[in-house]
């Protein structure tokens, strides 16, 4: 009995890793769900845009983008940021694009007209905007398909 009291007690040694195999469970999960949603949160109108060769526009990441958009029945939607709207009228158009620009710098408007909406509906959509203080208005295309 006399020699367990007197056996020297081992010290554990504190553990300095982290075990990381939960966080990566976490994170692969997290992936999985964002994969499955990230399809889901893109809204807009069904236009179908004509498809032409160009450089992207660049955009400023901190301000929300204006886009109108026109479909193939000549009606209006503008779009600021992901926010999209209902059809509405071309002075609507004009009026709502007007008070966003008086509280913005940046006086740049996108058009995403239908490849098959008349060409006077999207000309008249641009004279409105300029009228509205937009400084720059850009056209949004689709690429080309090689398969044609």
């Amino acid at each position: 009995m006399k020699g367990m009291g007197m056996m020297p007690q081992q010290r554990r040694k504190p553990m300095s890793e982290i075990n990381v195999v939960p966080y990566i469970d976490v994170m692969l999960v997290l992936l999985v769900i964002f994969m499955v949603t990230a399809p889901m949160l893109t809204q807009g109108v069904k236009v179908d845009l004509p498809e032409t060769t160009s450089d992207p526009i660049q955009q400023d990441k901190d301000v929300e983008s204006i886009t109108v958009s026109v479909d193939s029945n000549g009606a209006y939607y503008l779009e600021v940021g992901d926010d999209a709207s209902e059809p509405m009228a071309l002075d609507e158009v004009r009026n709502q694009v007007a008070k966003i620009l008086s509280q913005r710098s940046n006086g740049e408007v996108l058009v995403r007209g239908d490849e098959y909406v008349d060409y006077g509906v999207v000309v008249r959509l641009m004279a409105e905007l300029q009228a509205a203080g937009a400084t720059g208005i850009g056209l949004i295309t689709d690429a080309p398909n090689d398969n044609q």
